[in-house]
């Protein structure tokens, strides 16, 4: 069996890789706690008119959908059969809906819901509206969906404020699962990587208390297989944790090219099993963001190369890291 650690992973010739080919101006460094560029213009499918107020004796957001206009057609008839379906971010397991209105793409709704909060909690929670489209015999299509990051936007909520919102196109319900961020630091000489996990930030609620006890799960991968995986602490009753716990590899640069890590954030569960709160992922294979940042790691050595990520959906176990790969593993790995 060959160790990662002992500098002698077999090698692909084909892919053998040359760091100086690396053009450092192609990585220009961003600041990091900025938010990313211009986002591309989103299409909009008609708009969803509600109003909101609180109820201070019964600790309630009152929620009134009133009605929507110029929803797209989604049936061949030229209609749709929209319904609305209402959460109160980021607790999911409570949700509403209105009834189905049949054929119309100007739907009256005028319905009242109550999400019990309270009133010192609204500033950390987030209103999302989900636009659907009834269809009997298939599964219903989502037409669009409005978020409201900010409740007290318009008014105090005092009294009942009327708001009209953009619906914005959307296929599937977005799921904000949160953010990490770390750095990636690599030493060619002494082929080590180092990715310090700094810190997390509006991480999905798994527990009913609306909190997480999160840890970061961190695995070499190579060829689908992984062959090390290392763990942070877990951090008590948070959806913000900081971590600043540096987790090392040793990756002969020789197979710098061959190799990705896999970031996956946890919900530790004393009783029950630990759950996945979202992954990301980190190398020349990955997309976007995962593999910038390692192109960035190796054209800037021995500099700690920091950047938020997004945190996506886990894939499930059938795309999971337990595939046999052609790469040796010094030892099986370990259950989570």
């Amino acid at each position: 069996l060959v160790d990662f650690t002992m500098d002698t992973l077999p090698v692909r010739q084909s892919s053998a890789v040359s760091i100086g080919r690396i053009k450092p101006e192609l990585y220009k460094q961003k600041s990091v706690d900025s938010e990313e560029g211009a986002k591309e213009p989103v299409e909009t499918c008609g708009k969803l008119s509600f109003a909101l107020s609180y109820d201070y004796e019964e600790q309630a957001l009152v929620v009134r959908i009133l009605k929507a206009l110029d929803l797209p057609a989604k049936d061949f008839t030229g209609t749709s059969d929209p319904y609305v379906k209402i959460y109160l971010l980021p607790e999911r397991k409570k949700k509403f809906q209105t009834r189905v209105h049949r054929k119309t793409l100007n739907p009256m709704f005028d319905e009242t819901f109550r999400f019990p909060v309270e009133y010192s909690e609204l500033c950390n929670r987030k209103l999302h509206f989900s636009v659907y489209d009834f269809d009997r015999f298939t599964s219903h299509d989502m037409i669009g969906e409005v978020v409201v990051d900010n409740l007290f936007e318009l008014s105090d909520l005092s009294r009942e404020a009327v708001v009209w919102k953009d619906i914005l196109a959307a296929t599937t319900e977005s799921v904000d699962l949160g953010e990490i961020m770390y750095s990636l630091c690599y030493l060619p000489t002494a082929g080590r990587m180092t990715l310090t996990v700094i810190k997390c930030r509006n991480l999905k609620a798994m527990d009913i208390t609306g909190y997480s006890d999160p840890y970061v799960k961190v695995s070499l991968i190579c060829d689908g297989r992984r062959l090390k995986k290392r763990k942070t602490t877990t951090k008590k009753n948070t959806l913000n944790p900081v971590y600043n716990e540096a987790i090392i590899f040793d990756i002969p640069p020789e197979n710098v090219e061959q190799v990705s890590l896999s970031i996956i954030v946890m919900d530790y569960d004393r009783v029950g099993h630990n759950e996945v709160i979202g992954v990301c992922r980190a190398g020349p294979d990955a997309e976007g963001l995962g593999r910038d940042h390692w192109n960035e790691m190796l054209a800037y050595p021995r500099k700690p190369i920091t950047h938020w990520h997004a945190l996506c959906e886990w894939p499930g176990r059938a795309s999971s890291f337990e595939s046999q790969g052609s790469c040796p593993s010094p030892k099986p790995p370990q259950t989570p």
